[in-house]
């Protein structure tokens, strides 16, 4: 594919849900500073959201639960940052629980 004769790498979607639900997903989410906040999937920055506040915010909670999006659910799209980057954000996020 094109994208394979471009590029070296590529980026991915990643789910987690945290224990202590929405207070805890929020407080890994602001304590991070490279993963932009946001809804969007598809950008060369790499994103960070809550799921149960954005993208599926007007479903029910039973709906949401039914989708398996719990109150702790994090969805990362990873971009084009240094990987060493991304996993020190990530690890200062973890460090605020």
């Amino acid at each position: 594919t094109l994208a394979a004769r471009q590029q070296q790498g590529f980026g991915g979607i990643v789910s987690f849900d945290l224990r202590g639900g929405k207070a805890a997903a929020w407080k890994l989410i602001d304590a991070t500073a490279i993963f932009s906040i946001t809804a969007n999937l598809g950008d060369t920055k790499s994103t960070i959201t809550h799921p149960g506040t954005t993208t599926h915010g007007r479903l029910t909670p039973e709906q949401r639960t039914e989708a398996g999006i719990g109150d702790g659910l994090i969805r990362l799209a990873i971009g084009l940052e240094s990987v060493d980057d991304l996993k020190a954000d990530l690890a200062r996020g973890f460090a605020a629980l």
